[in-house]
């Protein structure tokens, strides 16, 4: 398609109007973004779907007013409300009263050491005309009671560590909603959630856009939730509109990436392809302070094979991880990893899930990949360069990427740059922890495309800790499924998503779709 394609959704007068604009690379290259347009008026909601990298998240983040460090603006102009989002004094007023943002990270919008209550009532003031204490106090809880959290004094007294992901999501929505703005821009804000907690945040942000008096622009990877809510969807590929109109019917989940690594054509149903040996947890309690978070897990991991874990936000996924990494100490319990050959590497590494905070955003991605291999490994300079280009070839990417630093990569990319440093560290096992919450479905394909790559010709052993149960049946051999820090189910992937025992896996898989039912049949 060619020549200038705007969504122009009828209606009112525009809230919101983008016309012609372009972004590039500060130190020039191709546009990330091409002659985009669209305008949005009060009430509608207007949703951007597009493969990761496509420009998505740089269209919404230019009705903040900000761009992606080491880029720029080429042309075009941005308009909320008749002001300049990128002019100082327009973005001033704008922000948190006009417009706000709520992403996928709500730990990015919270303040780590002060008290939810605290926040909530910081956001009040500075963006309402609410001013005596006993207004603000109102406000706060009209604004918890508004996204379904307790308004009591003991909930106001927590903080950010003390609730639960879905429970910090919709704080970070509370203080969004904070200065009543008319326009909320959405991205990705369920990524991070599982399927029970991400269905019942999808029901409250459609709650919070029918009441007409807002506009939204709702970047997602979740084309379901996108046909449910939007009144238009554009599509953008490599920085360029390529389509807009009514919300169509959602594509399958995690189709076949083309020119993955395993050549596009699915994941191989590969059992362990090592003989002795495996992962190996006995009797593992694990504890916060004096929190118990996980009791007793036991669980095996066969040399070259994977293994899923799941289960609800805050079941201890996260803090299992960190324990098979190392990097939390167990209160109880072993976590041994066993093969012929111990001489090769590090045993296990940690593929953390934000693949944006893994890196130094200052660093190149060479740097990045150079320091495990001339430090920890010894290698020289000139033998880490060439190591380098060879696992980025590894992960799907060129040589070009090594001069790039993290902001001016995708997301796709940035977590083949993260799986490659670990890989430098030649482990044995990767515990993965959520690397496909972020990405559209086709790149989260890809990931997982790349994953049994390695397994095939590094022959490494994989750990998914996961909420996307379609993951699980697309990459996973076996299955674990925790609650409440314990294991209430485990086996055979086929038979624990086809045939759930424990009233948790069922309700998991209530709510994902039955699309997660027939992932196990096209693994074979």
């Amino acid at each position: 398609m060619t020549g200038r394609m705007t969504a122009r959704p009828s209606g009112a007068d525009p809230l919101a109007e983008i016309s012609g604009l372009s972004l590039g690379p500060v130190a020039g290259g191709p546009p990330v973004l091409h002659d985009a347009g669209l305008s949005l008026p009060r009430g509608r909601v207007l949703g951007i779907v597009g493969r990761s990298g496509s420009g998505k998240s740089s269209l919404a983040y230019s009705l903040l007013g900000h761009v992606r460090p080491g880029l720029e603006v080429r042309a075009g102009t941005v308009r909320v409300a008749g002001l300049d989002p990128f002019d100082r004094a327009d973005a001033r007023r704008l922000r948190g009263r006009v417009v706000s943002y709520l992403g996928q990270d709500p730990a990015s919008s919270l303040n780590p050491a002060l008290r939810i209550g605290t926040q909530i009532a910081e956001a009040v003031r500075l963006r309402s005309s609410a001013r005596r204490a006993h207004e603000v106090r109102a406000r706060v809880e009209e604004l918890l009671l508004s996204v379904r959290l307790p308004a009591d004094r003991a909930f106001w007294r927590r903080l950010p560590r003390q609730v639960s992901g879905g429970q910090a999501q919709r704080v970070a929505l509370a203080l969004a909603l904070a200065g009543t703005p008319g326009l909320l821009v959405l991205d990705e804000p369920t990524s991070g959630l599982d399927t029970v907690l991400a269905d019942g945040m999808r029901g409250l942000l459609a709650e919070v856009l029918s009441d007409g008096e807002r506009a939204a622009l709702l970047v997602s990877h979740d084309p379901a939730w996108v046909a449910s809510v939007a009144d238009e969807v554009i599509r953008l590929e490599e920085g360029r509109m390529v389509g807009a109109g009514a919300p169509k019917a959602p594509m399958p989940a995690l189709p076949p990436s083309v020119g993955s690594p395993s050549g596009g054509h699915g994941p191989r149903s590969a059992r362990s392809t090592g003989g002795d040996g495996g992962l190996s947890v006995r009797g593992l309690d694990a504890v916060h302070g004096r929190v118990s978070v996980l009791r007793d897990i036991s669980l095996t991991v066969p040399a070259g094979s994977c293994t899923a874990v799941v289960g609800p936000s805050g079941s201890g996924k996260t803090t299992l991880a960190r324990c098979l990494a190392g990097l939390h100490r167990p209160a109880r319990g072993s976590v041994e990893w066993r093969e012929a050959d111990a001489e090769r590497g590090a045993a296990v590494q940690l593929v953390a899930q934000d693949a944006r905070g893994a890196l130094n955003p200052r660093e190149s991605v060479g740097t990045a990949l150079t320091r495990p291999l001339t430090g920890v490994r010894r290698r020289s300079a000139a033998d880490a360069s060439r190591e380098a280009v060879r696992l980025l070839g590894l992960v799907g990417l060129g040589a070009e990427v090594l001069a790039r630093r993290p902001g001016e990569l995708s997301g796709g990319q940035r977590q083949r740059v993260v799986l490659a440093r670990t890989l430098a560290a030649a482990p044995r096992v990767l515990v993965c922890d959520e690397i496909t919450s972020a990405l559209d479905p086709e790149t989260a394909g890809g990931v997982l495309d790349l994953l049994d790559s390695l397994r095939r010709t590094l022959g490494v052993t994989v750990v998914m800790v996961t909420h996307d149960l379609t993951a699980a049946a697309r990459g996973a051999e076996r299955v674990v499924v925790l609650d409440a820090g314990r294991v209430v189910e485990a086996g055979p992937v086929d038979r624990v998503l086809t045939a759930p025992e424990h009233p948790v896996t069922r309700e998991l898989l209530a709510y994902a779709g039955d699309g997660v039912l027939a992932a196990p049949d096209r693994r074979r």
